[in-house]
């Protein structure tokens, strides 16, 4: 995992051309797996591969969305998002949906 913050778009951008893709997290075992990397690293929260694209969470590899792990109350704001369109993964090994234009760590693969 890169130490430098990036938004989201640049973070995708970076691990596509330096890695083979941007993180997707399409099991608990890989929850866990992105959740240790994380942790090792000490930050609350990391970009993954994961994006509000017309009407439904997506994975930009492809992969399709069925296990999720959001935060609780996430509510409208995650069902329907108007700004925050792009999914990070906390330091608690949940999802958040976050503005794609902040700045963040991120997972590549």
């Amino acid at each position: 995992m890169p130490v430098e913050k990036m938004s989201w778009e640049e973070a995708l951008d970076h691990c596509r051309v330096h890695h083979n893709d941007f993180g997707s997290v399409v099991s608990e075992t890989e929850n866990l797996l992105a959740l240790s990397e994380v942790q090792a690293q000490g930050v609350d929260r990391v970009w993954i591969g994961l994006r509000y694209l017309v009407d439904r969470w997506l994975w930009v590899d492809g992969n399709p969305l069925e296990y999720e792990a959001w935060t609780m109350g996430g509510g409208q704001d995650q069902e329907c998002p108007l700004w925050k369109r792009c999914g990070a993964l906390t330091n608690e090994g949940l999802w958040e949906n976050r503005d794609c234009q902040e700045e963040l760590n991120f997972i590549c693969y």
